[in-house]
């Protein structure tokens, strides 16, 4: 993964790697500005040669993928991968607890509390906090990395499935049906709906075939309603059979089929619900906004062969017509949790509602927070070592450390140092291999030993 250089005034300079940036921290040249993403700054330099690069966003229910890509020719050249999850099921959850509070207050024998449901007015376009927390999340990250890389514009997956450009025989016209992008869109819906697997079988990580489950030759329509994904074995065993015939002795997969037939993709759904909201989001950024849509993704992917990740697909939105390759794609993945700062009660409850115990009055102790980067030196004893971890506090002054791998317990607060405050987010680099995380953790610790750092 690049690292990302500010000049002196704190202004984005075009990433490096990270012999060079381990070469000007070796040198003075430049100080340890963030460590995640990790940031240099240079102390000698306040200008210098910037290229465009372009955001791309493949946003998704759960996790959204991020890439900056540098294009020059033909050729895009991959700075950066991210990976950010969401955390609306907890806010969901947070929510319901909440009203199931307030609707006991009114119906327990307690003082009159008036319903206000009947005076709220929503306003036009109003989404739910849990879908408008990905909004939010995907606005502040790209905020956060607009500060450390030169961007100069953003492509967002703006539809799921092109439907016009699905084969259904309500739309007629040849440039529909024959287009670069025929078939793409619909494959793309039949492996979400499905969930990558075959549907008789459950077989995963096997090619897989679109399969009329009413067949065709008896009458069978082309629409998505009507069709499923089956292995080659599974395929060529049903033939023209109707799926009642053909899992007549398996009635309880007969049945989960056809229910899934009529059930709603829930996650495309939380995606179309959001998806103009932060469409019109990343426009107020002030930057040129694109726009592709998920076969549009699956058709470039496949053209370069790379993989299917949400990183990765992110890197592959919008129109790459005129791309011939795609240089530097297999790197670390930085994966960046939505942890929240916390919250105001003090007081932690059971399902039931009843308290079970009380937090700290102060969220501070010793001057760290829950959530803050630390580097901890232990110096003796059985946790002897070196730690790049995310503290959890406790008011005794032992804390918690949370590195990649484990859970370190019992650590004092006078071996720790900070190296970045809780912003509500925890990052992981996900290595290629275990070279790549020790080259990684490797530039940390040299950067931070390193007086004035």
């Amino acid at each position: 993964m690049a690292v990302f250089a500010l000049d002196s005034k704190k202004k984005p300079l075009m990433p490096c790697s990270e012999k060079r940036a381990r070469l000007l921290l070796e040198r003075g040249r430049a100080r340890v500005h963030r460590m995640y993403p990790f940031t240099i700054r240079l102390v000698d330099r306040s200008d210098g040669n910037r290229q465009p690069i372009t955001l791309k966003v493949d946003p998704g229910s759960k996790q959204t993928g991020i890439a900056l890509v540098r294009e020059s020719g033909n050729t895009a050249h991959v700075v950066a991968i991210i990976e950010l999850k969401h955390r609306g099921s907890a806010i969901r959850k947070a929510l319901k607890q909440r009203a199931g509070f307030r609707r006991r207050r009114r119906s327990a024998n307690l003082r009159y509390r008036a319903p206000r449901f009947e005076n709220r007015r929503r306003a036009a376009g109003w989404i739910p906090p849990s879908l408008l927390h990905r909004v939010h999340t995907v606005l502040a990250t790209a905020a956060r990395l607009r500060r450390i890389a030169p961007i100069s514009a953003i492509t967002q997956e703006l539809v799921r499935f092109d439907m016009q450009q699905m084969q259904n025989p309500e739309i007629t016209g040849v440039e529909y049906q024959q287009g670069t992008l025929a078939g793409y869109e619909l494959r793309e819906y039949l492996l979400e709906k499905w969930g990558r697997e075959c549907a008789y079988c459950g077989a995963k990580g096997s090619p897989l075939n679109i399969d009329h489950v009413h067949p065709s030759s008896r009458g069978g329509s082309n629409r998505a309603s009507n069709l499923t994904l089956a292995c080659i074995p599974c395929n060529e065993k049903k033939g023209n059979l109707t799926i009642e015939a053909f899992l007549a002795t398996d009635i309880s997969r007969l049945e989960r089929i056809q229910r899934q037939l009529k059930a709603p993709l829930a996650d495309a759904a939380a995606v179309n619900a959001t998806r103009w909201a932060l469409y019109r989001a990343l426009a107020g950024t002030g930057l040129a906004v694109s726009t592709g849509s998920g076969g549009r993704t699956k058709y470039n992917r496949h053209r370069f062969s790379i993989p299917k990740t949400h990183a990765l697909d992110a890197v592959c939105a919008g129109s790459m017509d005129h791309i011939t390759s795609i240089h530097s794609w297999q790197q670390p993945t930085m994966e960046i949790t939505a942890t929240g700062r916390g919250a105001y009660k003090r007081t932690r409850l059971t399902a039931d509602g009843f308290p079970r115990g009380y937090l700290m009055r102060s969220k501070s102790v010793h001057g760290f927070t829950t959530g803050d980067m630390v580097r901890a030196l232990v110096p003796n004893g059985k946790k002897q070592g070196s730690y790049l971890a995310r503290v959890a506090v406790r008011a005794s002054g032992s804390f918690n450390l949370q590195t990649s791998t484990v859970v370190v317990q019992g650590i004092s607060y006078k071996h720790c140092r900070l190296l970045q405050r809780a912003d509500g987010y925890s990052y992981h680099l996900q290595p290629l291999s275990k070279g790549d995380a020790g080259r990684t953790n490797a530039l940390a610790h040299a950067a931070l030993s390193r007086p004035g750092a």
